[in-house]
This record gives structure tokens, sequence and C-alpha cells, in this order.
């Protein structure tokens, strides 16, 4: 079924008796030719570009929970391209310019906003950084510009600029960055997949990796064994708990990531902003509340829940960011399990055995990555070579010495 103006409108004289499931509930069959573990964004985006790009449908999703639960349901919806290293900015422009044409493209309303990103400086250092950054961003034809305080002071008069510890220099800005409502993402590509001959098998957990000969066979899950020609692995957090199936030592460690969202309030914040004094960063949602998260919870777990420590500290610089925050009611929260890469950036590439392929380490990024990281990871595994863009997200990168450390942290994690 095509959604359309008119199809709304038939249904609704019809009492909307006519809406078919947004996708099917198939019974695993026996053998695919592409199995891709892990139902959030990456691998359903992955699975709709294969199908579509590529003519491969003979391909299975499997998601241990249903489709949202994970990372891809559980983030702060920002979209954007604003990054630096070369290893990085294609990559995510690509995914910007796929977001700009994504709802007609799947036909789904995914509710892309394009209501642009500020990165606020607070020192001489910053500007000089986000200076630089802006440059690269327009050397690879990206939006950029470099606002100083009182052109920011327009834009965001809510802000704390006369009484904050770390005073508002200025800000980098990108118009075409923003939000998408993250369910109607997932659900989009679901539905995408679906259409075009995919199996989405929820509620099936992987519980081994089967090889034979040094070549992956299929997996064990708890509705049987499934035989694959090509395993993906694109499970985000549970990637290292994967991983481990197949022998395979990653160098990610998985952290929580907590978000949250307040009362609804009358329209306040027109664009996505970031805090350069720490990290915290803000949007509005369409229903009025205000969406935001800051740090990771620095110890490793698998829980999709975090701590009251974080939870402080991110209210702690959101207030001194936006003082009015202090009378806003916090409604609930969130968390979302990070794959947490050495460098900061992710990885899609194929693994030391043959047949198995890999997309994880997304970090902080992995909601805005969403169609370049299943278009990318599409062509790796149906040609066996890495998309120009996706050719820096290499597995081997921190043998090499090649890491792609947009943040200047090291290899540490949890610093990203």
């Amino acid at each position: 079924m095509r959604y359309s103006a008119l199809s709304i409108l038939k249904q609704a004289f019809s009492g909307n008796r006519g809406w078919k499931p947004a996708w099917r509930e198939p019974e695993p069959k026996p053998h695919y030719d592409v199995v891709i573990v892990g139902g959030g964004g990456h691998g359903l985006s992955t699975a709709y570009y294969l199908a579509k790009e590529h003519g491969i449908t003979n391909v299975a999703v499997i998601e241990k929970g249903y489709i949202g639960a994970g990372n891809v349901g559980r983030n702060t919806t920002i979209i954007r391209s604003n990054y630096l290293l070369e290893g990085n900015e294609p990559f995510y422009e690509l995914s910007m310019k796929l977001w700009e044409g994504l709802e007609q493209d799947f036909n789904y309303n995914a509710m892309v906003s394009q209501r642009g990103i500020v990165n606020l400086f607070h020192s001489d250092g910053q500007r000089d950084a986000y200076a630089r950054r802006g440059n690269a961003m327009m050397i690879h034809g990206v939006d950029a510009q470099l606002l100083d305080r009182e052109q920011v002071r327009r834009m965001m008069p809510y802000l704390n600029f006369d009484h904050a510890r770390f005073p508002i220099l200025g800000g980098l800005y990108q118009a075409r960055a923003g939000t998408a409502r993250h369910d109607a993402v997932a659900w989009g590509y679901a539905r995408g997949a679906d259409s075009r001959g995919v199996d989405i098998i929820q509620h099936c957990e992987v519980t081994g990796i089967r090889r034979e000969n040094g070549r992956v066979v299929g997996v064990e899950t708890t509705k049987g064994f499934i035989g694959c020609n090509k395993l993906a692995l694109a499970a985000a957090g549970n990637t290292t708990t994967v991983g481990r199936m197949a022998d395979l030592e990653l160098p990610i460690e998985t952290h929580v990531l907590q978000a949250f969202v307040s009362e609804g309030l009358k329209p306040m914040i027109d664009n996505v902003i970031t805090y350069g004094a720490g990290h915290f960063y803000i949007s509005q949602s369409d229903k009025g509340g205000l969406v935001f998260g800051a740090d990771i919870d620095y110890y490793s777990s698998y829980a999709q829940r975090g701590n009251l420590a974080t939870v402080e500290h991110t209210i702690e610089e959101g207030v001194s960011l936006i003082p009015g925050l202090s009378r806003t009611r916090v409604l609930r929260s969130w968390g979302g399990v990070m794959d947490m890469s050495m460098d900061g950036s992710p990885i899609i590439d194929r693994t030391p055995i043959d047949n198995l392929y890999l997309n994880c380490g997304w970090c902080y990024g992995g909601f805005k990555a969403t169609p370049a990281s299943g278009f990318c990871f599409a062509h790796l595994i149906a040609r066996n070579e890495s998309h120009n863009v996706a050719r820096f997200l290499r597995l081997d990168r921190f043998e090499r010495g090649f890491p792609i450390d947009e943040g200047g942290k090291g290899p540490q994690p949890n610093l990203h």
C-alpha cells in the first residue's frame, strides 16, 4: 500500500478499516543469501539498500526484541554533517543528502526537519577550532557559517549570555542539519525493506554463530538454525557479545547514553544547540517537549538505563546554558547502549572471517548516520569492497596507525 493524501482521504471515508500492517511477520526460512543481525536503523537500512540498490532480496533481518526497541528509538534524533576529518565529513554528508530525500524514497513520513544546528564556542581556541571545522566542511561542499556573539544572541536570546561561567562568544551554524523522528525512521526502513521481499524476524535472539572450514554458514537463534551465504553484524552496543560468538575481539566498549524529554512547552527553541563548554545538546520536538542529553555514563554496561549522577550532570549543564530550564519538569528519560570505538569513529568493514561483515563503533553518532551506514554497508556486502566515502572506516586502522580521531581524545572510548 502506497501512502498518499488520497489514500488517507479514502481510508477516512471507510472508517480507517482498510489499512494493512506496515510489514509482515514471517517465519524464518532455512537459508538466506544475507542474514543481518540487528533490527535497528543500521540493520534495516542495510536490508533496504541491499534490495533497492543491489537487487538482493533474499535477506533476513534478525532482531532479538521488536523493531524500534534498541538505539534507533533511544536517541535525541539529531541529524547533521558538521565534521572535520576526511574520514568522516564525506560520509556524514552522504547521510545528510540521503536524509533530504528519504521520505520520498521510502514513502513514509520520517518528520525530517532541517531546522539547523549551532555549535556554541566559549573561548578563542574553540573559535579557531570551529573556524577550521567550518572551512573543512566548505572544502567538501557542505554549508557552514561562523556566527559571532551578537548573531547568536539574535537567534537564541534565551541563552545565558551575561552571567555564564563560560561566556558565549559565537557558534558554528549548519542550516541543513536538524532532527528526524527516530521511530518513524525505523518503521519507514522496515516497511521499505519488507515491501521488497526482505524478511524481518522479530523476537529472535542470536545465540551462536556456526562456522565450517573457516566460513560462517549460519546463526543459531531462539527460533532455530538459520543458514546464510553472508552474515552481517549491525548489533550496536551488543556487537561485542555477538562478535565473541565468532571469536572476534573488537576495539570497542559498550556504554550507556541517557536522553531526556521535558513537559510540553510553547515553541521556544527553533534549532538544535550544542554547548561547547560541556557536552550538552538540546532541541524541541513537534509536541513541545525539550529533548536533550549529554555525556555517556562512563562505566561499561549493557543495560538500557543510566545512573543518577549522569542525570544531575546533564541537568546542571542544561541550566547553566539555558537558565529557564530550571523551571521545567522532566517527564522521562531513556538509555541506549553505545558501541564506543577507540577513536570515536565507526567501523564498516569485512572481518578476518571471509563472509562475515561488521558495522559498529558508532559512539554518539549512530542515528544521524543511519542512511549512509546502510547504504555503504549494503555496498560492502554486495560487492565485497568499501564504498568510496567509507574507505577510511576500516577495522584494521588501529593496527595500521590510521585512527580517525575526530575529537582529538586518543584511544580511550569513554572520552569520545
